[in-house]
């Protein structure tokens, strides 16, 4: 469990670090390309944000199109402020085109921060069936205890020659019923 612990908080240590420098490099450009103020701020901001609600879509699996696109021009604007204060341009000299591409960017995110905001649902008339009278409803396993009841399982199977049953499986974790007949079933 530390270890797992110890590896969350690395990455999360590297995503903050990341996100920081990224935040950095767009609050750059934007006020290299003119934007003063807070209206430089707002702009790692927005970016962000769209990209956030991008990858919400696509995790959520409605709109996977719309999720890919605009995490990619999210995506685009972030690693394209990333390259451009890299050294690669002359940040006292920003080109016309990229002050225009700064000055759009607003209404671009705007536009698909909207659309995947208000995407509307897929409509679906379908009735929940009911479980048979012996069936019952799926529970939930948390995959951390899924693990742990397979390492439970591999030591029964070693020391007795059989796959463990759910009452034994019950027993050993400490679990109820359904959940532990839920836990076999995966097993």
């Amino acid at each position: 469990m530390r270890a797992h612990l110890a590896r969350v908080d690395a990455v999360l240590v590297q995503a903050v670090i990341a996100a920081a420098l990224s935040f950095a490099h767009i609050h750059d450009l934007a006020a290299a390309a003119g934007q003063d103020g807070w209206k430089a701020w707002a702009y790692p901001i927005s970016v962000d944000l769209l990209m956030v609600a991008a990858w919400r879509r696509l995790r959520t699996g409605t709109g996977r199109a719309a999720g890919w696109c605009w995490f990619l021009i999210a995506l685009a604007a972030s690693l394209g402020a990333n390259i451009a204060t890299a050294g690669l341009l002359d940040m006292g000299n920003v080109p016309a085109w990229l002050r225009i591409l700064v000055a759009g960017w607003p209404a671009v995110a705007f536009l698909g921060g909207t659309l995947l905001a208000h995407q509307p649902e897929p409509q679906t008339a379908q009735v929940p069936a009911e479980p048979a009278p012996p069936e019952r409803p799926a529970v939930p396993v948390p995959d951390a205890l899924l693990a742990h009841a397979r390492k439970i399982a591999a030591d029964h199977h070693a020391r007795t020659g059989q796959p463990i049953d759910a009452p034994a499986l019950r027993a050993r974790l400490g679990v109820p019923a359904p959940l532990a007949d839920a836990i076999t079933q995966q097993l």
